[in-house]
């Protein structure tokens, strides 16, 4: 008897596939947390092992891969290269951390650690692997999110960084140098630090400084209390540091990962006060009773805080009966802020304190060109490439050092501009700086000028 061949080809591709479909099945993590083993005693069940046994099955190895782009020349026939030389790819591959953040597949990781990917992959604790899509980053916090296709996974538990103590215990999960699973342990060693980053050309601010070992690799690890509950991001900033680690507050995390799930982009409230930190030396020289806080330098007209009758002067001592002592608690304080939800302000005025309630708003897509005009009176337009300053208002900042029309803006804060608009969205970036650095060019001479956010 003879099969039609059809139907010989049906049922081999039903055999060849049948493997294929429990492979698939295969790949899919199966994680779940163990009962610790009953031959543990009780003395052997520290706080820290508990930690890390409930949250290894949640921190995943994060594997990137990519293509690298490099021109070689021939040392014999061309060794200057005067024929352009051969173009190859080198793939290059990196390991990170990252920790489950929700069960429907949510990954967290440090921007950093899939900067420049071109395929990710997402190691398990139970040894499976799977594909990650991206989802959004924000280089500013240095947070990306990953999505991969998987469900019921198990998720660490997050927790809250606004009451972290100095002197707490904490412990760091991920995988330095590409061993997995790595747990150390440490205190809180400060609050509200500002870390220059030279190898990201940016600084980050409001970092959780621990002396747990936070090495390269590390990145994206969670970062958890005594209770196991993550209080923090890893990120390694300082690679030949010893005892110096840091990691991104939980609760400012979690705006940026609600705001990259739901936009794709991080989406900042604004309310158009400048800031700058008030110190016990600096309360005595302006006769002031609070030693601490952060004192308004400078309110943009038309914002928020104008309506809301806030001035210079003011000192914030208070955001929503959160403790304000310095231009960075001000800023973490409203860093989750938002738009269209009031906060409550406690602030001292003319020798006493009072509420002030101001609703944050989305910034206007021209605040970048604002504070530009306002901080340093030049209004700037598009000519090709370049930008050039328009004019120059009397009485400014920028007419006092000599700017005229004609000059060019050709970079901020060591970022290079060549648009109107490149210029608007460096300065946007600016607003929690407390002076901007503009790249003036005249003739064949580039100058550097420093101008204060304050009045």
């Amino acid at each position: 008897m003879k099969f039609p061949r059809t139907l010989l080809l049906f049922f081999a591709l039903g055999f060849a596939c049948k493997p294929f479909a429990q492979s698939r099945q295969v790949d899919q993590p199966r994680q779940q947390v163990q009962p610790i083993p009953q031959t543990v005693s009780a003395a052997r069940r520290s706080p820290v092992a508990i930690v890390a046994h409930n949250v290894l099955p949640s921190v995943v190895n994060i594997e990137t891969e990519a293509t690298i782009r490099r021109r070689t020349v021939d040392p014999y026939f061309d060794p200057f290269g005067f024929f352009g030389g051969r173009e190859r790819t080198i793939p290059s591959h990196s390991l990170g951390s990252g920790f489950v953040w929700s069960s429907d597949g949510i990954v967290v990781t440090n921007s950093h650690v899939i900067e420049g990917a071109s395929r990710i992959s997402i190691n398990f604790n139970d040894g499976s692997k799977l594909p990650a899509r991206l989802i959004g980053v924000d280089p500013d916090s240095d947070l990306a999110v990953l999505r991969v296709d998987a469900k019921n996974l198990i998720a660490a538990p997050i927790g809250t960084s606004s009451d972290i103590m100095i002197g707490e215990t904490v412990v760091a999960v991920g995988n330095p140098f590409g061993l997995s699973g790595t747990v150390t342990t440490g205190v809180i060693s400060a609050l509200g630090r500002s870390v220059p980053s030279q190898e990201q050309g940016r600084t980050f601010t409001d970092f959780i400084q621990t002396d747990a070992s936070i090495n390269p690799g590390n990145s994206g690890g969670p970062l958890l209390n005594i209770e196991g509950k993550v209080v923090g991001i890893n990120v390694a900033i300082y690679a030949n540091a010893q005892g110096i680690g840091f990691a991104i507050p939980v609760d400012r995390a979690k705006k940026v990962i609600e705001d990259l799930l739901r936009y794709g982009a991080v989406h900042s409230a604004w309310i158009g006060a400048v800031t700058a930190t008030l110190t016990p030396e600096e309360a005595r020289r302006l006769d002031l009773s609070i030693p601490r806080g952060a004192i308004v330098v400078r309110v943009f007209r038309g914002s928020p805080a104008a309506a809301a009758g806030l001035r210079p002067g003011d000192v914030i001592t208070a955001v929503n009966g959160r403790a304000v002592e310095s231009r960075e608690s001000f800023s973490t304080s409203t860093a989750t802020a938002t738009a269209g939800t009031p906060l409550t302000l406690s602030v001292f005025r003319d020798g006493r304190a009072q509420n002030v309630s101001v609703r944050p708003a989305e910034p206007p897509g021209s605040l970048g060109l604002t504070i530009l005009n306002e901080i340093a009176g030049l209004s700037v337009a598009d000519e090709g490439r370049r930008v050039v300053i328009d004019s120059v208002a009397s009485g400014s900042r920028g007419a006092e050092i000599g700017l005229a029309p004609g000059d060019l803006v050709v970079g901020v804060n060591g970022v290079e501009v060549r648009s109107v608009r490149e210029l608007n969205d460096e300065l946007m970036k600016a607003t929690e700086r407390s002076s901007i650095v503009l790249s003036i060019a005249r003739d064949r001479y580039i100058y550097n000028l420093t101008f204060p956010m304050g009045i």
